[in-house]
C-alpha cells in the first residue's frame, strides 16, 4: 500500500520522507508559486491554472491570492465558489466542498493531524481525514477547520472559530470550539430578490 492510500484511508503515513509524495507537493508548491504571481487581472488563465491543480471544481471559482495546499488532487469545489485572500488547504485527505460556498480571509482547513506519540511524531508520521463542506455555505474570516470535521449545508461559520466537531445543517456556530448558537430559520434560507 502506497502512503498516498493510506493518508486516504486515515492511516499513519509517512509524509516526511517518502519521495513520491515529497515531489507531488513540489510540483503542486510550483505550481501555487505560478498561480499567486499571475497578474490578478488574468481571470481566464487564473481559472485554468485552478482547474489544472485541484482535483474537481464547477465552471464558475475565484480564489483570491495567495492561496497555499498541499496537493490540490484531494480538493474538490461546487460551483460557484469563493475564498478570500490566504485560504490554506492541507489536502492530504480529500476536501470536498459543495455550491455556493463563500470563504474568508486567512481560512485554514487542515486535514493533517500528528500522533500523540512522540516517537511516531519523530518518524514523520502523520495521519489525515477528510473534510466535507456542504452547499451555501459562509465561512468567515479566520476560521480553523480541524481534520474530519463535516459542515452541514446552509450553514454560516463565525469568524475565528475553530471547527473541533461537526457542524448540522441551517445553523449559525461560532466559537472556540464552534459551536451552533442559531438556527437559520428557512424563510432566511431562500434567496432574496
Amino acid at each position: 500500500m502506497t502512503e498516498q492510500e493510506k493518508a486516504l484511508l486515515g492511516k499513519l503515513y509517512d509524509a516526511n520522507y517518502d519521495p513520491q509524495l515529497i515531489a507531488e507537493r513540489d510540483e503542486a508548491k510550483y505550481r501555487l508559486r505560478c498561480y499567486n504571481t499571475l497578474d490578478p487581472r488574468d481571470m481566464e488563465q487564473r481559472t485554468a491554472q485552478l482547474k489544472a491543480l485541484l482535483g474537481k471544481t464547477g465552471e464558475h471559482l475565484l480564489i483570491e491570492q495567495p492561496f497555499y495546499c498541499d496537493y490540490g488532487r484531494n480538493i474538490e469545489v461546487g460551483e460557484n465558489f469563493y475564498a478570500n485572500v490566504n485560504l490554506v488547504i492541507l489536502d492530504g485527505n480529500k476536501v470536498v466542498i459543495g455550491d455556493n460556498v463563500f470563504i474568508g480571509p486567512n481560512v485554514g482547513l487542515h486535514t493533517a493531524g500528528h500522533p500523540l506519540n512522540a516517537s511516531q511524531r519523530n518518524q514523520g508520521l502523520e495521519y489525515a481525514r477528510p473534510i466535507t463542506i456542504g452547499s451555501n455555505v459562509w465561512i468567515g474570516a479566520g476560521v480553523n477547520v480541524v481534520p474530519g470535521i463535516t459542515i452541514g449545508s446552509n450553514c454560516v461559520i463565525g469568524a475565528g472559530s475553530i471547527v473541533t466537531r461537526d457542524i448540522p445543517d441551517g445553523v449559525v456556530a461560532v466559537g472556540n470550539p464552534c459551536r451552533p448558537i442559531k438556527t437559520i430559520e428557512p424563510d432566511n434560507l431562500r434567496s432574496h430578490s
